[in-house]
């Protein structure tokens, strides 16, 4: 199965999340290297979310991504949810 999980960043962002971008990438690179991460990125024009997909068995694959990011415990994520996402072409 695949999982969206949105993130909605805070006012200022790209300036916020500069001190904890180097830990972030290496977190999430971790997850990419297991296979569990798929795609990552923040959305441009405006700068104010962030899409990341999972292949997992179950949706706490990225909860668990989600609650131990460091942008999410340093604040930089307002808000965040996890979507089931089927899967029709390609994947």
């Amino acid at each position: 199965m695949y999982y969206i999980l949105f993130y909605k960043t805070v006012e200022n962002y790209l300036e916020k999340r500069k001190q904890f971008r180097e830990e972030h990438l290496a977190y999430a690179n971790s997850y990419y290297k297991r296979g569990e991460l798929l795609l990552a990125g923040a959305l441009a024009n405006p700068s104010d979310s962030a899409v990341l997909v999972f292949k997992a068995d179950s949706p706490q694959v990225a909860e668990e991504f989600a609650k131990n990011d460091p942008y999410v415990l340093n604040g930089i994520i307002a808000e965040w949810k996890v979507r089931e996402w089927t899967v029709v072409i390609g994947g």
